[in-house]
């Protein structure tokens, strides 16, 4: 039984961590990192996270993670915003809501699907 408030897929999140799996023939490759932490304003769930994609020959193609700040705009003139919760796809970073770990999961699992197919690695 889940306690009232508890995130459901958390125990999952953390179960994967150190994890590196192999997703296709080609030989992309996901990897898990996420551990407890403080709760504090940049980690309001606790939790430090980073999820990844990787092409066969290491290139990170997506990332889901909340561990370093993020740059608010390109150029001279660019501010780094307080860590937070965000994507990277190839060279763009954007916001990224944490809703809890079994929808950061799906999120990030949908976005793995949408660029394996995008470089015809699946069907």
């Amino acid at each position: 039984m889940t306690k009232p408030g508890r995130d459901p897929g958390l125990d999952t999140l953390l179960d994967l961590h150190g994890q590196i799996l192999f997703v296709d023939e080609a030989g992309h490759w996901v990897k898990f990192i996420a551990v407890r932490t403080e709760v504090t304003p940049q980690r309001p769930h606790g939790l430090s996270y980073s999820l990844t994609l990787h092409a066969p020959d290491g290139e990170r193609l997506i990332g889901f993670d909340n561990v370093h700040p993020v740059r608010e705009r390109r150029g001279p003139g660019s501010q780094r915003r307080r860590e937070s919760d965000h994507r990277h796809r190839r060279l763009s970073i954007g916001p990224s809501d944490y809703r809890g770990a079994a929808t950061l999961l799906e999120d990030f699992w949908n976005d793995v699907d949408a660029v394996l197919k995008e470089r015809g690695s699946v069907p």
